[in-house]
């Protein structure tokens, strides 16, 4: 257990991810608030965190996150739907308070979760995620306690991570999957106005779900919403603000081989990067 500071410490943002997904998400971060340091942390030798149980789930994401306040995060974002689904409530309210009262841990489904109220006409939206995600129902209870008017649909999208991480994404096949899972959402509901992404890395496939999808549907990929969720944040919260390092920098680790992650990583992120090994 990390002991308890004297002093409130100041340090880079932590972003954790599973796999890649993340990275969209701190891409659109980064792009609304450049001046802020970074630290990524994927446990992309463990990844998909999609098929696992909540406890496991709960296992390696708290690792993740006592490794990135070890290494000086005030704050850590969970840029991962899985994680944020089955681990996030637990530990904001039960290891927090044990680590650093001081420190904060948040999700992507909230933010997500907040916009669609202003978004959906008919009040009847759909979720694409991975299977762990739409079995933790956990998008159905946030946007039931925020606009319980609204008919939420989740579909499991199985094959849409592995097209995506085997670099299959701009493939016909991948044109099979994504009007499979689409088809079938729209069958269960057909007066569905907004679909929400809710995984980090579905936002590779925009371009054909979009092809795919009825015109008059929105689509809401996750890292835009994320972003000016933690800017609002900030806002409301200076005394956390005041703790982020103001360099522009960032620093990616990775618990699988470097040079594999670099390559994958760059599809994610849209530029090179150099990133360091890590153990959890």
């Amino acid at each position: 257990m990390l002991s308890k500071p004297t002093t409130l410490s100041a340090g880079p943002i932590g972003i954790f991810d599973s796999g890649y997904g993340g990275l969209t998400v701190l891409r659109q971060i980064r792009q609304l608030m450049p001046q802020y340091d970074y630290l990524y942390l994927g446990d992309n030798a463990r990844a998909p965190y999609g098929t696992r149980s909540f406890e496991v789930v709960y296992e390696f994401t708290l690792q993740a996150v006592r490794r990135l306040f070890d290494m000086g995060c005030p704050l850590v974002v969970l840029a991962c739907n899985t994680a944020s689904a089955k681990a996030l409530r637990t530990i904001q309210q039960r290891d927090l308070p044990q680590i650093d009262a001081s420190r904060r841990v948040l999700g992507v489904i909230r933010p997500t979760a907040e916009c669609v109220g202003d978004i959906s006409k008919t009040r009847h939206i759909g979720i694409f995620a991975t299977p762990g995600t739409i079995r933790s129902q956990t998008y159905d209870i946030e946007i039931g306690k925020l606009h319980p008017d609204i008919t939420v649909t989740g579909q499991s999208c199985p094959m849409w991570v592995p097209l995506i991480e085997n670099g299959e994404f701009n493939s016909d096949g991948a044109d099979f999957f994504v009007q499979k899972y689409i088809d079938q959402l729209l069958s269960r509901d057909a007066d569905i106005d907004t679909i929400i992404l809710g995984c980090t890395h579905y936002p590779l496939l925009y371009d054909k779900i979009r092809r795919h999808t009825p015109k008059h549907i929105q689509l809401i990929p996750q890292g835009e919403y994320v972003a000016r969720s933690l800017a609002d944040y900030f806002r409301r919260h200076p005394e956390m603000e005041g703790r982020i390092t103001q360099n522009g920098g960032i620093r990616f680790l990775t618990t699988e081989q470097p040079s594999q992650f670099n390559d994958n990583a760059a599809m994610f992120l849209g530029e090179s990067i150099n990133a360091e090994h890590a153990v959890l």
